[in-house]
């Protein structure tokens, strides 16, 4: 058994008492490789931001545990080069069973989540207990969701969205035992969040998504009173990217995301966490598609993983300072 702190990492129980009380959100940002993870300590090292690294299943699986593991010891190192020492959590994202997260657990995980939003409600209650009870033992903190949230990313998929009822929170925290909730009032997986038709547009075309249900946060927060709330699905799918990938052959069709401003709202309350994997994949592809097209005589990935590296890195620095509120609060 590996643990976390042996890597040089923190669990998220510091970090949310912190943003609560500072009025602002961990960042908790998805990777898969090393130029992914290589940009977010970058980022969060030149702001002095406390960062979440997830790995989803399906990273887990692409990237491999083992080294997984090592990445996540060497980005430690790594931040301390740069020359400030940022805690850092290394977080699973929508684990899907106990033998899952006792996986990653056991190979220096310091903060998981168990998703069991689409089972019956006593059902996700004793699966997340029963990772509760194991994580705890090691000093690791423990994410459940309530609710579900509609999209698609990764191996998470749901057509519609259910959100969260207020009245079942005190329970569902006290029977388990999490140290946080996800929750959902009205974000989506994905880079297609909403439809067209769930849309209205601006004097400029642009497609305004539904607002968030900010009042069914205000009712999960006086039931439960300064408890870590998470949200899940917040990229804001910036359009500049997906003009991009559409200029240099790419084919996204109706993208739309979360408004930043809402999400810089929502960071103020109880949600100490918020995820955003889409937005990297795809400030990430835009600048592989442009560079490949234009200089298609290119085969040597450092030359165009390196511009997706450096577009990545200025794109989660903007979040920190000024979506998230995370920037000098290392």
């Amino acid at each position: 058994m590996t643990s976390y702190k042996d890597l040089g990492l923190v669990n998220t129980k510091e970090m949310f008492a912190k943003a609560i009380e500072g009025g602002y959100a961990i960042p908790a940002y998805n990777f898969n490789n090393m130029e992914q993870l290589q940009a977010i300590i970058q980022a969060c090292v030149e702001t002095k931001s406390p960062v979440i690294m997830q790995v989803s299943k399906g990273a887990r699986d692409y990237a491999n545990i083992n080294l997984l593991r090592n990445m996540a010891k060497g980005a430690s190192e790594y931040a301390k080069e740069l020359g400030y020492e940022i805690p850092i959590a290394l977080h699973l994202d929508h684990g899907d069973s106990f033998e899952t997260c006792k996986d990653c657990i056991e190979n220096g995980f310091s903060s998981v989540m168990i998703d069991g939003s689409h089972l019956p409600y006593e059902e996700n209650v004793a699966l997340t207990k029963k990772v509760v009870d194991f994580a705890h033992a090691h000093g690791v903190t423990v994410e459940g969701e309530l609710g579900v949230l509609a999209g698609i990313e990764d191996d998470v998929v749901a057509e519609f969205s259910t959100y969260t009822q207020p009245e079942e929170v005190v329970d569902f925290v006290s029977k388990t035992g999490v140290d946080s909730l996800a929750i959902s009032i009205g974000t989506s997986h994905g880079a297609n969040k909403f439809t067209p038709d769930q849309c209205t547009r601006n004097a400029e075309g642009v497609l305004i998504p539904p607002p968030l249900r900010f009042d069914i946060l205000k009712e999960i927060e006086k039931e439960l009173p300064g408890f870590p709330i998470v949200l899940h699905g917040s990229s804001s799918v910036p359009q500049e990217y997906v003009k991009m990938i559409n200029e240099f052959g790419g084919h996204l069709k109706d993208s739309v995301g979360i408004p930043e401003e809402e999400l810089r709202t929502a960071a103020q309350s109880a949600v100490c966490k918020i995820n955003i994997d889409s937005d990297g994949r795809l400030a990430m592809t835009a600048y592989i598609r442009k560079t490949l097209q234009e200089k298609p005589e290119e085969f040597d990935p450092r030359k165009y993983l390196g511009p997706a590296r450096a577009a990545l890195k200025e794109m989660y620095m903007h979040k920190n300072k000024n979506v998230l509120g995370s920037a000098g609060k290392a």
